[in-house]
């Protein structure tokens, strides 16, 4: 039996006292007001994420999906999704095939496709030569070949035949997202209405709201849609982070770090769906037009930054870990309780990041 002792975020609230685990599963929790002021909190769960530690998801290596996982792994995202970005069909094909293998091994979760059916028009950092309307051939080829491991995917619902795609993602069992679009507000609600049920980086990569046309954001943030909020200061201010937590509260809102693989690394030029990026005090952009090219988060300093801004450590533990668990259908996982998967990050009193267990052990060195 292993015992680690803090003051434990559990679903209903912090308890003071001791974890016990056996094995790979939480047996227990023991109150003990002496137990210590380290903040103990579920494994991290990271829908949307493109690489990291010099590694990258988007070309589809294997080798360097594992070695993106282990560099996120040591940071406390247990359980996460493989992003790539915008490319041509071949590369999505041979991505997924070559992913698989890690989605049955447990080192993935899955595979999220953030594109290629976005809108050129807020397409951000995404490579404008790959968009395109959806093409229902490529999402059977996709969805037959993953045999489960596809899990989500990014469409910009006002496109041609979007709204089928939608539709055929949801009743395939794959999360549908809107993001990367230009929509109204009514085509926003009519992608939820077919099926979507997530916003990809909810007010990056999407027309601004207006007062008299709100668009995605408002569209997204007054439907049944959970939001994907990057926590890095960058792509959202703190008082506009707290805002949408606060609108749509813990239970559709999650924590995510869009990283690219400069996450980790030093300053200087990097690579994203065949485009160059420049990486200057953290911040990555395109070298063409200086759009923001994902991010150099963790999920630790993630957590660390959204309770700054102000939302509660259990709710943004519930965004970082439970919320995504349970659009993931991962109901093992995402919460500290007895019975469930020892996913554990310890956090120091001030919230940085002191150890990591996977199901009960740490990361390989």
């Amino acid at each position: 039996m292993t015992r680690i002792s803090g003051r434990i975020v559990t679903p209903g609230g912090i308890v003071t006292g001791h974890l016990d685990l056996d094995g790979g599963t939480i047996a227990g929790i023991v109150p003990d007001d002496t137990a210590g002021d380290d903040v103990i909190v579920p494994g991290f769960i990271d829908l949307h994420c493109h690489g990291g530690g010099g590694h990258t998801f988007t070309t589809g290596d294997p080798a360097a999906a594992r070695a993106a996982a282990a560099f996120h792994l040591a940071h406390g995202t247990t359980t996460m999704l493989a992003s790539l970005v915008s490319s041509p069909f071949e590369l999505m094909r041979s991505a997924t095939l070559g992913f698989r293998p890690l989605v049955d091994e447990g080192v993935l979760a899955g595979i999220h496709f953030e594109g290629p059916y976005l809108s050129a028009v807020r397409c951000g950092a995404q490579n404008p030569q790959y968009l395109r309307d959806p093409v229902p051939a490529e999402l059977t080829e996709l969805i037959k070949v993953g045999e489960g491991a596809v899990r989500m995917m990014t469409v910009a619902p006002e496109l041609v035949g979007a709204l089928e795609a939608i539709t055929y993602l949801r009743d395939a069992g794959v999360l549908a997202a809107i993001g990367h679009t230009d929509a109204s507000y009514d085509q926003t609600h009519a992608g939820v209405a077919a099926g979507a049920s997530v916003a990809t980086h909810l007010f990056n990569g999407m027309r601004p709201p207006h007062h008299r046309e709100p668009g995605p954001v408002v569209g997204l943030l007054s439907s049944t849609a959970t939001v994907e909020l990057i926590a890095d200061n960058i792509h959202l201010h703190p008082g506009m982070l707290k805002f949408a937590a606060g609108s749509a509260g813990p239970a559709r809102s999650i924590l995510v770090t869009d990283a690219m693989d400069a996450t980790g690394m030093p300053d200087g030029s990097y690579e994203l769906g065949g485009q160059a990026v420049v990486v200057a005090d953290r911040v990555a952009r395109l070298s063409r037009d200086g759009s923001i090219a994902g991010s150099t988060l963790t999920m630790d300093v993630a957590l660390r930054n959204a309770v700054a801004a102000g939302v509660s450590l259990t709710d943004a533990v519930t965004m970082a870990s439970t919320t995504p668990a349970r659009l993931l259908g991962l109901s093992d996982r995402g919460a500290l309780a007895p019975g469930l998967r020892a996913d554990i990050v310890v956090l120091t009193p001030d919230l940085t990041r002191k150890q990591v267990l996977q199901a009960g052990l740490p990361p390989a060195p």
